[in-house]
């Protein structure tokens, strides 16, 4: 075996920090800055540092291992792309004010690559011309660029990040659907390697576009996700993506629309409380532009609107609320009493809950007027049922029926089956065995692998550090030398042994520096094995902590290098 690293920490460019960053909102942007693995270069900009980068290195090789086992080939492409692919797909546009857009000294028109798909297609569509070409994995580890309005939580949401993208290209259908499922096999290994607690979760496509599209989900506390687990079946799902069918109520016989006299109620909660009705009896009427077009979106008065479905729905169109100027010259709308009949110039789209049968209390488009008796089919029409309200805790699982549960999540990977939205943009054809073309169908599979490390320092922590899984931690072992010469003596030598083995060793050797200093920052960093050269050193004698469980044991030399290189 080849002898590996023995990283001393008094030539270790890396300073611990006793206190948490003043900006640092979530454990994993605490720990990475106070342990020494990454500092802040500039709003959501990070440098990895010596222990930050062997830890992103060891995801790294995880992710490459386990790419490599399914046939796929690595490549890497420029993270400067020029305008026009992007034009060709319509994202140029529609990634909005998330791209980074600059021009050369020439006056062209660049970004900085925030996914590659157009890029990708256009290398195959140059280097594979036939059928025998396919079907081909090609994939990439690489910095992505995206524009965050709000760079927050350290690593977890900046402008640059690390990304393994990869994309599969078929001949067929059913070879994009073998590709998708070698790709989501390739992912639970991954994760499971990484140690990662993780979900399988059902997932919009959003700009990536393309049909079936999962995402996986490490649960933590930091998670700007939230997804619905059911306790009773395996049905997990991005709350975004969780839609109810439609279920039409018919057979009730409720009287005629009549429009009631209610003053001073232009909130969901004054109208209940004025007609002492339940909030879940009315109907709420939202009004949003989408391109500047005024539409309203219909949910029953106890729920709220959840705007990312809304903007799904209407991607790419630009979505926004209404504002008092809206109103203007709009007679037919009357802010706080808008109702869904007779809105003849404004489509309406409502929550599956608002079915036709269902009768509701809503605005009368009468200023301190609202109707009850207003049936959906009967009294007025939906242009379209989207599910678009915030999904609740206790909601029926779309499966079973039994009440979801909801929890915050980390996005780590997401794959899709992208089909040929892409192929079409840049007439990515194969000759097929018949001597016709073929257009090729695709799928797109990303790893967010620096989220991978923040997602593993969130699951991965106790109240005095971090705890690192052994496939990523930064070293083997964690020499510590408790500070006399005698002391610092052994634990170099020892670590010389360790690392003659093959074992990755950090040893803490730096002079003056006291043992409550070294011992706090060995639990601090994080390693998952840590030995102590500590009082019994002049008898060849030192104890071995388990960081993980905290347990202790006092071997020999030989008996510690012999249990950490078995």
């Amino acid at each position: 075996m080849a002898k590996a690293q023995v990283q001393r920490m008094s030539r270790l460019m890396a300073k611990t920090l006793r206190d948490d960053p003043a900006d640092a909102e979530v454990l994993s942007h605490k720990l990475l800055v106070r342990a020494g693995y990454v500092r802040r270069t500039a709003a959501g900009v990070w440098s990895w540092l010596p222990l930050g980068r062997k830890v992103l290195a060891n995801v790294e090789r995880v992710v490459r291992e386990e790419m490599d086992a399914i046939g796929a080939q690595e490549v890497l492409l420029p993270a400067l792309l020029p305008r026009e692919p992007y034009e060709a797909t319509g994202r140029w546009e529609e990634y909005g004010a998330e791209l980074f857009r600059l021009k050369d000294r020439k006056g062209g028109d660049y970004l900085l690559g925030p996914t590659h798909e157009e890029i990708f297609t256009q290398l195959v569509k140059d280097q594979c011309t036939s059928y025998k070409d396919l079907p081909v994995i090609l994939y990439q580890i690489q910095t992505k660029y995206r524009d965050e309005a709000r760079p927050r939580a350290g690593i977890l949401r900046g402008r640059e990040f690390q990304m393994k993208d990869s994309y599969s290209f078929d001949l067929a259908d059913e070879g994009l659907a073998e590709s998708y499922a070698l790709h989501r096999a390739a992912y639970q290994r991954i994760f499971e390697r990484l140690g990662l607690d993780y979900r399988i979760c059902a997932a919009t496509a959003g700009a990536m576009g393309g049909s079936k599209s999962e995402e996986f989900l490490a649960p933590a506390a930091a998670g700007e996700d939230t997804f619905a687990d059911c306790p009773q079946c395996d049905y997990a799902a991005n709350t975004e993506a969780i839609t109810y069918p439609l279920r039409p109520v018919e057979g009730v016989d409720v009287p005629a629309l009549e429009e009631i006299p209610t003053p001073d109620t232009p909130t969901i909660e004054t109208l209940a409380a004025h007609l002492g009705v339940e909030a879940a009896q009315t109907l709420k009427n939202l009004l949003v532009k989408v391109d500047g077009e005024i539409v309203a979106v219909g949910v029953p008065g106890d729920r709220e609107v959840d705007m990312d479905k809304v903007e799904a729905y209407f991607a790419p169109a630009a979505v926004e609320l209404v504002t008092a100027e809206d109103f203007t010259g709009r007679p037919d709308l009357v802010r706080g009493y808008v109702g869904p009949q007779g809105l003849e110039k404004v489509r309406y789209v409502a929550d599956p809950r608002v079915a036709p049968g269902t009768a509701w209390i809503t605005g009368a488009n009468k200023d301190g007027t609202h109707a009850k008796n207003v049936v959906a089919g009967r009294d007025f029409t939906v242009d379209a049922y989207v599910d678009v309200v915030v999904v609740r805790e206790g909601d029926p699982c779309p499966v079973c029926g039994t009440g979801l549960k909801l929890d915050r999540a980390i996005e780590i990977g997401h794959i899709f089956q992208l089909g040929r939205k892409y192929a079409d943009a840049f007439q990515l054809d194969v000759l097929g065995q018949n001597g016709k073309p073929v257009r090729v169908t695709m799928g797109s599979y990303g790893i967010g692998v620096s989220r991978a490390v923040a997602a593993l320092a969130e699951q991965h922590a106790d109240d005095k550090g971090l705890i690192w899984p052994e496939e990523i931690a930064p070293a083997d072992v964690h020499v510590v030398a408790a500070g006399k010469a005698l002391q610092t003596e052994l634990a170099l030598e020892i670590s010389e042994k360790l690392a003659a083995a093959g074992v990755r060793v950090l040893v803490d050797d730096r002079p003056g520096v006291s043992p409550g200093v070294k011992f706090t920052d060995s639990e601090l960093i994080g390693v998952p094995k840590i030995l102590v050269a500590g009082r019994r050193a002049g008898d060849g004698v030192v104890e071995l902590k388990d960081r993980r469980t905290g347990e202790r044991e006092e071997l020999t030399v030989e008996e510690a290098v012999s249990r950490l290189t078995a």
